[in-house]
């Protein structure tokens, strides 16, 4: 066998990569399939009835687990580098808590808009309208969305998201907490924007929720961070462009005047 066939092989996995990613797949499955059980027929395009703040909280972490679980893997197991030592179960205690902290951050992000939601609605803002201005600002919040992705803002938190090089190693379990409520910063930072667009679109909408899972997922996870970026952009920009301008035509979306 010849040194080139043999470099060509790549190197199997090892044991500590791989429950770390089995763990967040799994949690994320789960939390798919109560997302889908408890949301059917509650979507209601734009301006979907958030419901009670304790209520929505619980559906939006369940949310956030499943769509943003899996593309957090190479960073949990950069962060479970270090607890090989006590074997699967210190393995994936360090990635719960891990992803614990991931979550905390975007439950804040949740909680924050439920208040920007609900307080606009209390002013019983008429323009919001869908037959008036509704369609677009809708489409406005999601042409900025576009816009976003090309901001420095967005491309220093993407990177943070993408190398885990760059995670900033803790010891303990403390430690570990610490580096999850770090990086779900910057996972905010990077992806905040898209769920402002899933807002937009409708926040009960499982299809909505899917696709911008897989946007999330294409911008942390393809090898060219340009491609990912200009291609999430020019889709997000399109999708606004097609609300301002013939929401009717949009596949999946729920237009409010309609229910």
């Amino acid at each position: 066998m010849n040194d080139h066939s043999t470099r060509a092989i790549p190197p199997a996995p090892t044991t500590s990569a791989v429950w770390p990613v089995l763990f967040l797949v799994a949690v994320a499955g789960v939390c798919w399939a109560v997302t889908v059980e408890r949301m059917q027929g509650m979507d209601m395009g734009p301006g979907t009835d958030l419901g009670e703040l304790g209520w929505f909280a619980v559906v939006w972490v369940t949310m956030m687990a499943a769509m943003m679980l899996p593309s957090l893997a190479p960073m949990a197991v950069a962060c479970s580098r270090g607890a090989e030592g006590g074997g699967p179960a210190r393995t994936l205690t360090r990635t719960g808590v891990f992803a614990a902290g991931y979550l905390l951050m975007w439950a804040a992000f949740g909680v924050l808009a439920f208040a920007l939601v609900e307080g606009v609605r209390s002013r019983d803002v008429g323009f919001l309208a869908w037959s008036r201005g509704g369609q677009y600002v809708a489409g406005g919040v999601i042409l900025g969305a576009a816009l976003y992705e090309l901001t420095t803002a967005k491309r220093t938190c993407l990177r943070q998201c993408r190398d885990p090089r760059l995670l900033r190693r803790r010891p303990g379990l403390g430690g570990g907490l610490v580096m999850g409520v770090e990086q779900g910063g910057f996972c905010v930072g990077c992806s905040g924007a898209l769920m402002a667009a899933l807002f937009a679109l409708g926040v009960m909408s499982i299809t909505w929720m899917g696709l911008i899972a897989g946007l999330v997922a294409i911008e942390k996870l393809l090898p060219s961070r340009l491609v990912a970026t200009g291609a999430t952009a020019a889709s997000l920009a399109l999708l606004g462009a097609a609300i301002v301008l013939a929401p009717e035509h949009v596949p999946w979306l729920t237009i409010p005047a309609s229910m």
